[in-house]
């Protein structure tokens, strides 16, 4: 299936049970509902998939799960967030060799590399791989940026084709186009809270978090925007944006793990040494979500 890097693509939570394990049948309902919402696929592993307490053995569970409950309607991409190259070369090929049909790579993330150590590190995964590859550039988190030029480098292997675009810096949605073009680099908004306007700006797609207990209105938001619908998204932005401010947080997992809870399509359970939010915290977070679920607005899948 090719993995055209345009839509929503959500970044899906890793739904445990209280012990620890997977909880496989939950997980199949929240793709079930992301799949009727009209979602263009989806992002197993990563960072909002509690990416760092997952063993290759449930990546690869994970996987076979989405690709049974897919069946071939959607991409499914695997994240690849490892030590060290030769183990990312490894996930990047049992994911190949087990029906991946693309990847979202982050950079190393043991310690701050260098610009060249960083272009090898995606050269390497590519070289080692056929798969597509998005390049996961968040220097807020993760301290460490994939600039323009280096892109004029990576993009010299034919499946780097796209970037999660987490750098805060909407300007960079017009630097990329007017240097790449749109088509050899395809470009998602990887932050909830600015989606909107970098598709304004001609983003291809958007990675999400959010849409993990609300992928109607992600989706719809996204459909409008491309429809020139601009006004009718906005409106929809402006609810949507005090739950959108849950995927900027430390608590990011915690925070939209609660909302899928309130909305049927997830559990609070994660895997130490996160803990489920408690206290005040969790009340602020929970009267966030009521306040949206009473003023939640009416939208259905608008694709044309």
């Amino acid at each position: 299936m090719k993995v055209t890097w345009q839509g929503v693509y959500p970044a899906l939570t890793t739904k445990f049970h209280e012990d620890g394990s997977l909880d496989l049948p939950l997980f199949r309902k929240n793709i079930r509902a992301q799949m009727e919402a009209g979602v263009h696929g989806i992002i197993l592993g990563g960072s909002l998939g509690e990416a760092s307490t997952l063993t290759r053995t449930d990546k690869l569970e994970l996987l076979r799960t989405a690709l049974d409950e897919t069946a071939g309607t959607i991409p499914v991409v695997v994240n690849v967030a490892e030590r060290s190259t030769t183990e990312a070369i490894a996930v990047a090929q049992e994911a190949r060799a087990n029906g991946a049909h693309g990847l979202m790579v982050l950079p190393p993330m043991q310690y701050k590399s260098t610009d060249q150590e960083t272009v090898d590190w995606f050269r390497d995964i590519a070289r080692s791989t056929d798969l597509p590859i998005l390049v996961y550039n968040n220097p807020v988190d993760y301290k460490i940026e994939v600039t323009p030029d280096m892109f004029e480098v990576l993009l010299q292997e034919p499946n780097i084709q796209a970037v999660k675009e987490s750098t805060r810096n909407i300007t960079n949605v017009t630097r990329l186009i007017s240097r790449f073009g749109n088509e050899r680099l395809r470009i998602l908004c990887g932050v909830d809270t600015i989606a909107i306007e970098e598709l304004v700006m001609g983003a291809d797609g958007w990675v999400a978090g959010l849409v993990c207990a609300f992928p109607k209105e992600t989706v719809a938001i996204y459909d409008l925007v491309k429809a020139g619908r601009i006004e009718e998204a906005r409106r929809i932005h402006r609810w949507f944006l005090p739950l959108l401010e849950l995927d900027v947080s430390p608590q990011l997992v915690q925070n939209i793990k609660l909302a899928e809870v309130m909305v049927g399509l997830g559990s609070e359970h994660v895997r130490r040494p996160r803990q489920p939010l408690s206290g005040t915290e969790r009340q602020k977070v929970i009267g966030i979500i009521e306040r949206a679920l009473a003023d939640r607005p009416n939208v259905g899948i608008l694709r044309n």
